[in-house]
C-alpha cells in the first residue's frame, strides 16, 4: 500500500500556528507485510543510519496499528522523501499524517482524514502544517479541547509557489524559542486583522492584496534575523510580481507565490541572485494526503 502526502507552507505570514498550504511536493512511503522488519530510503535522510534505527514514521505507524489490532506486526518500509527536513515545509506532518493515515488503513479500518488530523495533533501540537497535509488547499484552523476545526479553501490553478530552499537548516525548536513570550495589543491586533484579511483573499480568490494580507508583526522578522539573505529574497520578489512572499514555517525556506506566468522568471532571477540556494516552482495541491494500492 502507498501514500503521499503532500509538502506544506505554514503560517503566511500573520497566520501563526493557524493558517498553511499544500504544494505538490511528496513524500512517498509503500508498506507491506512481510516476515521481518526492513528499512530502505531514498532521497533526504538517505544517508542517515539512525532513520533505519529510529524512525518516526514507523514509531507511530506501529503504535497505531498495535492499538487497532492488538497484534505486533512486520513490514517492509520503503520511503522515497522529496521534503526537505528542517527547512519550513513540513517534512515533519507529512512523516506523522502519513504514518496515521497509513496505519488505519493497513488495519482493516476507514480512513477518515478528521480522525487523522485530531490523531496528528497528539504528535504535533499546532495544525498549520498538519491540516493542509491532509485536506490540500489553503487552511484556516483552530484547536478547541484537543479537536482541530479547518476550513479548506481550493487553490486556484493559476498560482505558483517560488520556493527558495536555503541550505541552512532551522530547528522549529530553537525558532520558536527566540519568539517573545508576550507581544503588544498593537501588534496582536495587526495580526489578527491581516490573518483574517488574508484568509478572506483566499476565500475569495481575489489576490490582488495579498502583499498587504500578509504582513506579520509576530515572529517572521525574528526568525529571519538568522539568514539576512531572506529579507533580500523579498525585496527582490516583490520587486518582481510576487504577490506575497512570507517565511514557510519556522524557515529557513521562503514562498514566494506568484501567478503561473511569472513564475519561471521569479525563479530565474531568485537563482542568479542567490546561486547557492535551491529555487523550486511548484504547482499548489488540493487534495491532501492520497493513499492507492502499489
Amino acid at each position: 500500500m502507498k501514500i503521499l502526502t503532500p509538502a506544506t507552507s505554514a503560517n503566511l505570514g500573520p497566520g501563526f500556528d493557524s493558517l498553511g498550504l499544500a504544494l505538490k511536493l511528496y513524500n512517498e512511503v509503500v508498506v507491506s507485510p512481510q516476515k521481518f522488519t526492513s528499512v530502505s530510503i531514498v532521497g533526504e535522510g538517505s544517508d542517515k543510519i539512525s532513520l533505519r534505527k529510529n524512525n518516526t514514521f514507523i514509531n507511530i505507524f506501529n503504535q497505531i496499528v498495535f492499538e487497532l489490532t492488538g497484534k505486533h506486526l512486520n513490514f517492509k518500509f520503503s520511503f522515497t522523501n522529496n521534503i526537505p527536513f528542517s527547512r519550513g515545509l513540513g517534512s515533519s506532518s507529512s512523516v506523522i499524517v502519513s504514518a496515521i493515515a497509513l496505519a488505519y488503513q493497513i488495519s482493516g479500518f476507514k480512513t477518515d482524514r478528521q480522525q487523522v488530523l485530531n490523531r496528528a495533533l497528539e504528535f504535533e501540537n499546532h495544525p498549520d502544517n498538519i491540516s493542509p497535509a491532509v485536506w490540500g488547499g489553503f487552511t484556516a484552523n483552530v484547536v478547541h479541547k484537543g479537536v482541530v476545526y479547518s476550513h479548506k479553501m481550493d487553490l486556484s490553478s493559476d498560482l505558483r509557489a517560488v520556493v527558495v530552499i536555503p541550505n541552512n537548516a532551522m530547528s522549529t525548536k530553537q525558532s520558536r524559542g527566540k519568539l517573545p513570550k508576550s507581544y503588544s495589543m498593537k501588534d496582536v491586533v495587526s495580526n489578527v486583522s491581516h490573518a483574517a484579511y488574508l484568509t478572506a483573499c483566499f476565500m475569495s480568490k481575489d489576490y490582488t492584496n495579498l502583499k498587504i494580507a500578509s504582513i506579520d508583526k509576530m515572529h517572521e522578522e525574528i526568525r529571519m534575523q538568522g539568514l539576512n539573505e531572506l529579507f533580500e529574497i523579498r525585496e527582490l520578489a516583490y520587486n518582481n510580481g510576487a504577490l506575497m512572499s512570507n517565511l514557510s514555517g519556522s524557515g529557513s525556506s521562503f514562498l514566494n507565490l506568484t501567478y503561473k506566468d511569472d513564475a519561471n522568471r521569479l525563479k530565474d532571477l531568485l537563482k542568479q541572485r542567490f546561486g547557492d540556494f535551491r529555487v523550486e516552482v511548484f504547482e499548489l495541491d488540493n487534495n491532501g494526503f492520497m493513499i492507492s494500492q502499489k
